[in-house]
């Protein structure tokens, strides 16, 4: 078995630590404050355990929203202690109003300030130490690849942007036509090859090689045998896709058929019966909210928009179907005098109430009138007008695809993803719609909600 890796922590594994830690550090913090001062409006003991499992419930669900599990924040010390503040103030919050599953609000108002300090002092001492020690790259994950060296940049490119923890340290060049050497990445003879595993501490070997031939005789020996040695194999599509959580289509070719059938979700008959009743329950309430801040809306697109206050557009849904998408209209008119093209960040096109509607999402409420009349989702790729969608699948493999589902008012593209201004925009959506295809399911359809008020809350709309 192998003996030389370096303790390394998965993306999983990291948020898990996030998570488990965020609640110990409160818990502890709390505990120490009630021994050290007169603390007495949070007390753990037997007889209100209660009280420490709602705590943990709301600090994880109200982190989850202000991104303290976002990775790429969680790494970053300036991102976090914004999330950290949120997190704190909303927590503590909720949990003052909220005395049916939580102590009686205290009559001392200091009691409520110190219940907040040892939240946040908790939280902040905690994240500076996963920020200075655990996001260090004494915890990277240490790699090798086996590809062509053609691809090799890309291929790095796209591990290492996605988890700041993922380290190329060589390469193995399948391709014997191509010799030229890298100075950035070190080029590794085969023969070499588990002596520079084992004294780098590799972690992983990844094969991103298209060639079937690239992969000799002598090279699968030596695969084989770090595998008898307990090293990790894996192919570059699933790390990939297990990293970025994004399909890799630029890298399948036309082997997409391995990625078929999508989640069984998809056709499981309760699962799409719960969304369904889910979707309408939302719409409704979406709707009802649409009503109460209508006034609001009216006077705006009067002084802000002077003049129609919808606009119906044609857009591809489930199977190919055109319906008519309703929205509020946050555009200038005759914005597509010269054709239809893309929406871009800060577009010119888009009128001052209409940069308020779409930072908020205001924009998107009519569309509930779509969701309820079935041409929509609540969750979902998001719909596109016939005219890209042709462009598109001219030089994008695969893209269709993302109609064997309804659209959504949001969706996995969506909050992982600015909007698409450009093909290869499209490419990277793309991937994103298609996981979430395949890995369609209530957890993952959670996590959107959750990445989704995180945008609204956070004024991020485009």
């Amino acid at each position: 078995m192998n003996k030389y890796k370096d303790i390394h922590f998965e993306v999983s594994e990291r948020k898990i630590l996030l998570r488990i830690f965020d609640v110990i550090s409160v818990l502890l913090s709390l505990y120490l404050v009630g021994i050290a001062f007169n603390f007495n409006y949070f007390n753990i003991s037997g007889t209100n355990f209660y009280w420490t499992i709602v705590l943990g419930v709301y600090l994880n669900f109200i982190g989850s929203v202000f991104e303290m599990y976002n990775l790429q924040v969680a790494s970053n010390q300036f991102q976090v202690i914004k999330s950290i503040i949120l997190t704190s103030s909303i927590t503590v919050l909720v949990y003052l109003l909220t005395p049916v599953f939580t102590p009686v609000l205290p009559t001392n108002r200091l009691q409520i300030l110190i219940f907040y300090i040892a939240i946040f002092v908790a939280l902040f001492i905690w994240r500076m130490i996963y920020v200075r020690f655990f996001a260090s790259n004494r915890f990277s994950k240490k790699v090798i690849l086996i590809c062509d060296k053609e691809q090799l940049k890309e291929l790095v490119h796209a591990l290492e942007s996605a988890d700041p923890h993922y380290r190329v340290l060589g390469f193995v060049n399948s391709d014997s036509a191509n010799t030229k050497t890298n100075d950035k990445i070190k080029s590794i003879d085969i023969e070499n090859l588990e002596e520079f595993v084992k004294k780098n501490s590799i972690s992983e070997v990844v094969i991103a090689s298209q060639k079937t031939d690239g992969i000799t005789v002598k090279l699968y020996n030596q695969l084989i045998h770090l595998l008898e040695n307990g090293y990790i194999i894996r192919e570059y599509t699933q790390v990939y896709e297990n990293i970025t959580q994004r399909i890799p289509v630029q890298y399948v070719s036309r082997d997409f058929y391995r990625y078929f059938p999508f989640s069984r979700s998809n056709q499981n008959h309760f699962y799409l019966i719960v969304v369904r009743l889910f979707e309408i329950i939302f719409s409704l309430i979406g709707l009802s909210i649409g009503i109460v801040i209508l006034p609001l809306i009216l006077i705006g697109n009067l002084f802000g928009n002077r003049g129609k206050l919808f606009y119906t557009q044609e857009r591809v849904g489930k199977n190919g179907k055109i319906f008519n998408i309703v929205k509020y209209r946050t555009m200038v008119k005759n914005a597509e005098e010269e054709g239809a093209v893309f929406a871009t960040t800060n577009d010119s096109r888009v009128t001052p109430f209409g940069k308020i509607m779409r930072k908020s999402r205001m924009d998107e409420i009519p569309q509930f009138i779509n969701i309820l009349k079935g041409d929509m989702a609540v969750i979902g790729p998001r719909p596109e007008r016939p005219i890209f969608v042709n462009e598109i699948a001219e030089v994008m493999p695969f893209y269709e695809t993302r109609h064997v589902i309804k659209p959504g008012l949001t969706g996995w593209a969506q909050v992982n993803y600015s909007y698409g201004e450009t093909i290869d925009d499209s490419l990277i959506k793309l991937q994103y719609d298609l996981y979430y295809i395949k890995h369609r399911s209530i957890f993952l359809d959670v996590n959107i909600i959750f990445k989704t008020l995180s945008t609204v809350l956070l004024y991020r709309g485009q």
